[in-house]
């Protein structure tokens, strides 16, 4: 173990270069509340307030590649219908990725989508087909495959069970990349391993590696004896086991296993964790990182994600937060860049709570903030802080501002217990967060009219509302300023 160290480096993670191939979706995700039962069944009735919609299964994979900074080339298969436009749309604004979805016209689109209320899933409803891929489809994929691999660093088979991994598909694209020297990593399917015979690492969670196996996996001795069998029949050389709250087991030669314990503090949502820990495997694996190193990565990662709500991902910031300083401060936690807070806000308006937002500069934080972001906190559930980072606060205030740098005060909005969220942002109006952001209630004091608050019409177009607080008289930043310097 002399090769693992809490101090690796997150920075081997940006500029990986990952060819990932796999069964792609599209997860839609529909809010609202039920309030009443249906007249015409004995069902509820969900009154829809927000749809979003994401990749899912393979697709998973990449959004979290990209939100660890790796290049990633992405091949799937979809049909030719408004859910694969989407799709194409969707990784066309997706960062160091570049997709190519072959459209079989005789296939539809996977869509799975999940009715929410209250933040549990009420019903949901695919759409799909597990047949396998016409041959020609299969030839079209392998070529695209073949054409990424010889700039990769690892190939990535993110098997869903949806078709794409013919047998003829996989054993092609693990020869070609044996070939090509690019190491191969699956995260497999089904009970039948023997059809990714050649790959160099496994990621299978405890159930799927007791199917593949047939055999126990209810201690660590157990899942090493699983996991060298499925090595010694398929012909793969490592397996990487998630095994939920006991963490993970990297298992490769003889007599060499090595297990970490799972590291969330809190679980919310395990669903496309198992896309996380693949996705920083890969990166982290990628950039140079030995196998163990790559798995403590990743079950970091998984400790992250897991206290999200809905298949999320893990932010390259995030991970090396948490290396760093495995006991975050509560305060710390507070402060994060736009992509973490996206999460965060669409996770706690998934669970049906309503997310507030302010914003401002709060140079010398005083009696008039505090209590203007204590009501703010009254009028939600959530109360999300835009912070006008230095730059923006030298153009709106003049040279001489800010006092503070914007991390400490971030730090000192984020130690009051009315703020749950602080985002420093770089523009002169906080407009791209709010929209990025979508708050339900948008908060500002009482020297602002509904007309004159940046992001009100927005809001209120999204069906939220906008709340207008009464100052504290007597207290201005400006003003101590100015005592202050006399």
């Amino acid at each position: 173990m002399s090769d693992i160290s809490r101090q690796v480096h997150v920075g081997a993670l940006s500029g990986a270069r990952i060819v990932c191939v796999g069964d792609v979706m599209l997860d839609r995700f529909v809010y609202g509340q039920v309030e009443r039962i249906s007249p015409e069944a004995p069902i509820p009735v969900l009154r829809v307030r927000d749809e979003r919609s994401m990749p899912g299964g393979a697709g998973n994979v990449v959004r979290n590649l990209a939100a660890l900074d790796a290049t990633v080339s992405f091949v799937s298969v979809v049909g030719d219908d408004e859910a694969g436009r989407s799709l194409s749309e969707i990784f066309d604004d997706l960062g160091g990725v570049t997709a190519e979805l072959v459209a079989d016209p005789g296939r539809p689109t996977t869509i799975k989508t999940r009715y929410i209320s209250m933040g549990q899933q009420m019903l949901r409803a695919d759409r799909e087909t597990a047949e396998a891929i016409a041959d020609e489809t299969a030839d079209v994929v392998v070529a695209a495959v073949a054409q990424h691999l010889p700039k990769a660093d690892i190939l990535v088979l993110s098997d869903y069970g949806k078709g794409v991994f013919t047998p003829y598909v996989c054993e092609v694209v693990i020869k070609a990349a044996r070939e090509a020297g690019v190491p191969v990593l699956v995260d497999p399917k089904g009970r039948d391993y023997a059809r990714y015979r050649g790959a160099d690492v496994i990621t299978p969670n405890r159930q799927e590696l007791a199917e593949a196996s047939d055999m126990p996996v209810d201690s660590d001795a157990a899942v090493v004896a699983a996991a060298r069998a499925v090595m010694d029949t398929a012909d793969i050389g490592a397996v990487v086991a998630t095994r939920s709250e006991d963490g993970m087991s990297v298992v490769r030669g003889e007599n060499d296993a090595i297990h970490f314990p799972a590291e969330a503090r809190e679980v919310f949502d395990v669903s496309g964790a198992g896309d996380t820990v693949v996705a920083t495997l890969a990166a982290a694996w990628a950039g140079g990182l030995s196998l163990p190193q790559a798995a403590l990565l990743a079950n970091a990662a998984a400790g992250i994600v897991v206290g999200k709500v809905g298949t999320a991902v893990v932010y390259r910031d995030e991970l090396e937060a948490k290396l760093r300083d495995e006991e975050l401060s509560s305060i710390e936690e507070k402060v994060v860049g736009l992509p973490t807070a996206c999460d965060l806000v669409a996770g706690w308006q998934a669970a049906d709570l309503e997310v507030g937002f302010t914003n401002g500069c709060f140079d010398l934080l005083h009696p008039g903030h505090v209590t203007l972001l204590e009501k703010s906190r009254a009028q939600c559930d959530r109360l999300v802080v835009g912070l006008n980072s230095d730059a923006s606060v030298k153009r709106l205030k003049g040279p001489e501002r800010p006092v503070q740098p914007d991390i400490a005060r971030a730090t000192v909005l984020a130690a009051l217990g009315s703020v749950d969220l602080v985002v420093i942002f770089e523009e002169d109006t906080p407009a791209k967060l709010i929209e990025a952001l979508r708050p339900d209630v948008l908060i500002k004091g009482g020297d602002y009219t509904v007309e004159t608050i940046v992001g009100a019409e927005f809001v209120k177009a999204q069906g939220g509302r906008v709340e207008i607080i009464d100052l504290v008289p007597g207290f201005s930043t400006t003003q101590t300023i100015e005592k202050l310097g006399k």
